[in-house]
C-alpha cells in the first residue's frame, strides 16, 4: 500500500536519494550487514532472515492491511510494522527512527506521549517494545535478544483508525496479530484469481505489486513509489513517478479483471473517468494526475545529492503540461474494455467520452509531444497516431454497443479511416520496411510493437513484421533487451533497455505467430526481476537496474504477454488481441 506522507507527495524517508539527508528507518543485527529476503507467499509481507555471529534471527515487514467491503476489499490500516524474532542463540539488534520531512529538508521533533513518541508537526508515531531515546531528530535503540524473543516497531501514520494501542491488549500479542490478519487478507486477495497458465507465479506476484502501488483511498494507480532514482548512474535524467498515467487504463483493467480482481478495476475505472470528467470542453486532458487526480508542479530539490549522486532530484513533473493524445486512445480503450466487460457505464459517462472523442476527432491532424514525453517540439509521433486511432475507433464501437443512434458515428468514422491511411502513407518507411517515430524521420520507436496489440493492423502483417524486425536488430542491447528509442531527445547521456518494451516485443510476437521465440523470450525477461521478484523501469547488460523501483508498467506488459502467450499456446489459431478476446468472451458468454 502507498504510504501517506507528513505532507502530501513529501517523503520523510528518502535515504535513497541522499544518505545523509535523506531520512532514515533502520532495523539491523550486529555482524549481519545483508539479511537474505524474500516476500511470504502470495503476500506483501517482506521476510528476512538474519545470521549474527552469534545466533539466527527472523524478521517482518508489512504495511498492515485487513479485509475491507466488496467495493473495497483490502484496508489500509495506516501502520508500519517491523519485527524481529530470535530463532537461535542471541543477537544485538540497533533500531533507528529518523523521519526528515520536505524530503530531507527538515529534522524532526519528538515528544513523549502515552508510551510511545510523537513527531511535532508530522503525522508519525512511534510505538517499540524496546526502550528508544531521543538523539537530536531521531529514536535510537539497542537491545540484545535471546532465543525466542521479539522486538517490534510500529510507525503510525495519518489517521490511525486501526492503532493497536494500550486498550487494544496486550502490546507483545498485538504484532502477532496484525502478521496473521496481514498475510491472511493478502492471500485471501490472492487466491481469488484462478489463473493458472503460462507464466502464472509471474503474474500472480505482478498482480500483487499492482495492488500494493495502488493508491487505498481512490484506487489509482502510481507508475512508481519513487522518485529521481536515475536512468543513467551519475546523469540527469531523474524523474517523478509518484503519478498515475493514464496509458495504464486499459493494461490495468483488463489485467485486473482476467485475474479475478473486478473491484480494484471497477475503483480505478471510476478514479480515471472522475479525472477524465473534470476537463471542460475544448481542454486537452493531461496524461497524467496525482493519486487524489491533481498534478503538482515540477521542481528541483538541490539539498539532495541523489541515488549514487544522481542529481538533480526532482518532485512533481512537467511532462503533465505537455500535450499527448495518445492519452485519449487509452482512455476510451479502457472505457470500451470496461463497457464489454460489465455493461456498466453511465449516461453521463458516455457523454463526457463523446466529448473527448470529438476533441479528437477536431484535432488529430495536430502535433504532439508523444508517449514519451521528449521535452522539445511537438511532432507527429507515429505511436500517437495510433493511440488517436484507437480513440475513435474504441469511440464508434461503444456507440454501437450503447447502441447510441444520435453520437455522431459517421465523423469519427471518417476521422478514424482519413487517420489509418495517413498513418501507413505517412509512419511507415518502405525502405526501413518499419514503421517509424515520427512523420518523415527514419528513427526507430519500440512503442509500435504495440501495433498488432490494439488492432491497428493484424500481427502478421509484413508491415507489422518487418517493424518487429527492424526494431529488434535496431534497438537491441542484449539478449532480449530493448531500448524505447535511439534519438536526440534533448539530454545528455544515455538510457538502459526499456522493460516495458521488452514485454510489448513477447506480445508483437505471439501476435506475428512466433510464439517460440515470444516464449524463450519471455522466459530470459523474467530472469531479468530482481531478487524480489519486482522490475525496475530499465536494466542495462551487466544486470544493474535503473529507473525508478518498480515499475507498474513493466508489470502491466509483463501479465499481459503472459496472457496472450497463455491463449496461443491453449489454442494455436490465436491471432489477435487475447485480452479484448477474453473481455468479449466474459461480457458474452
Amino acid at each position: 500500500m502507498v504510504l501517506r506522507p507528513a505532507r502530501r507527495g513529501d517523503a520523510v524517508f528518502a535515504r535513497l536519494l541522499d544518505r545523509r539527508m535523506g531520512g532514515v528507518f533502520s532495523l539491523s543485527v550486529a555482524g549481519c550487514p545483508q539479511p537474505v529476503r524474500r516476500y511470504l507467499p502470495d503476500t506483501l509481507v517482506l521476510e528476512s532472515r538474519y545470521a549474527g555471529p552469534t545466533g539466527t534471527a527472523v524478521g517482518q515487514d508489512f504495511l498492515a492491511v485487513s479485509p475491507g467491503d466488496p467495493e473495497r476489499p483490502i484496508r489500509a490500516e495506516q501502520l508500519l510494522v517491523r519485527r524481529v524474532t530470535v530463532e537461535r542463540g542471541t543477537v544485538r539488534l540497533a533500531v533507528r527512527v529518523q523521519p526528515r520531512p520536505g524530503h530531507g529538508a527538515e529534522a524532526a521533533e519528538w515528544a513523549s506521549v502515552d508510551g510511545g513518541w510523537r513527531a511535532h508537526g508530522v503525522p508519525l508515531d512511534v510505538r517499540s517494545t524496546l526502550p528508544l531515546v531521543v538523539d537530536g531528530g531521531a529514536l535510537r535503540g539497542e537491545v540484545e535478544l535471546t532465543e525466542g524473543a521479539s522486538a517490534t516497531v510500529l510507525l503510525g501514520y495519518g489517521d490511525r483508525s486501526g492503532w493497536p494501542g494500550p486498550s487494544a491488549g496486550s502490546r507483545k500479542d498485538a504484532p502477532e496479530r496484525l502478521l496473521e490478519r496481514t498475510c491472511a487478507t493478502w492471500q485471501d486477495w490472492s487466491g481469488r484469481s484462478d489463473y493458472t497458465g503460462f507464466g502464472a507465479g509471474a503474474v500472480r506476484h505482478s498482480a500483487l505489486v499492482l495492488r500494493g502501488l495502488s493508491f487505498d483511498e481512490t484506487g489509482a494507480l502510481l507508475a512508481a513509489p519513487t522518485t529521481s532514482l536515475p536512468e543513467e548512474i551519475g546523469g540527469v535524467r531523474n524523474w517523478d513517478y509518484r503519478f498515475t498515467w493514464h496509458r495504464d487504463a486499459a493494461l490495468l483493467l483488463l489485467a485486473l479483471f482476467r485475474l479475478g480482481h473486478a473491484e480494484e478495476g471497477r475503483r480505478y475505472l471510476r478514479f480515471l473517468l472522475d479525472v477524465c470528467a473534470e476537463a471542460g470542453a475544448g481542454e486537452i486532458l493531461a496524461p497524467l494526475v496525482g493519486v487524489r487526480g491533481v498534478t503538482t508542479e515540477e521542481r528541483v530539490l538541490p539539498h539532495l545529492s541523489g541515488y549514487a549522486d544522481s542529481s538533480p532530484v526532482r518532485i512533481g513533473n512537467e511532462a503533465a503540461e505537455q500535450v499527448q493524445f495518445d492519452t485519449y486512445g487509452h482512455v476510451l480503450d479502457a472505457a470500451y474494455a470496461y463497457q464489454e466487460l460489465t455493461g456498466e457505464l453511465t449516461a453521463d459517462q458516455w457523454r463526457m467520452l463523446c466529448r473527448h472523442v470529438d476533441t479528437i476527432a477536431d484535432r488529430w491532424r495536430e502535433p504532439d509531444h508523444g508517449i514519451w514525453e521528449i521535452r522539445g517540439p511537438r511532432r507527429h509521433y507515429v505511436n500517437a497516431k495510433v493511440m488517436t486511432w484507437v480513440c475513435l475507433d474504441r469511440g464508434i464501437r461503444l456507440a454501437e454497443l450503447l447502441g447510441d443512434r444520435g453520437a455522431p458515428v459517421s465523423r469519427w468514422a471518417e476521422a478514424r479511416d482519413a487517420l489509418h491511411a495517413e498513418i501507413c502513407e505517412r509512419g511507415f518507411d518502405p525502405e526501413l520496411g518499419s514503421f517509424v517515430l515520427a512523420y518523415g524521420s527514419r528513427e526507430l520507436d519500440a512503442s509500435l510493437l504495440r501495433i498488432p496489440v490494439v488492432g491497428f493492423l493484424p500481427g502478421d502483417d509484413p508491415r507489422v513484421t518487418g517493424t518487429i524486425d527492424r526494431i529488434r536488430d535496431g534497438l537491441g542491447v542484449a539478449p532480449g533487451l530493448l531500448r524505447r528509442y535511439v534519438v536526440d531527445d534533448g539530454l545528455p547521456g544515455e538510457e538502459g533497455a526499456f522493460l516495458l518494451c521488452c514485454f510489448d516485443l513477447v506480445s508483437a510476437l505471439v501476435l506475428a505467430g512466433r510464439r517460440n521465440e515470444a516464449r524463450r523470450l519471455f522466459d530470459r525477461l523474467r530472469g531479468y526481476a530482481g531478487p524480489l521478484g519486482l522490475y525496475a523501469e530499465q536494466r542495462v547488460a551487466d544486470g544493474t537496474a535503473l529507473g525508478n523501483y518498480p515499475q507498474a508498467f513493466t508489470h502491466l506488459a509483463l501479465i499481459e504477454a503472459a496472457l496472450n502467450l497463455d491463449a496461443t499456446l491453449r489454442d494455436p489459431a490465436t491471432d489477435r488481441d487475447t485480452l479484448h478476446a477474453w473481455a468479449d468472451q466474459r461480457r458474452h458468454g
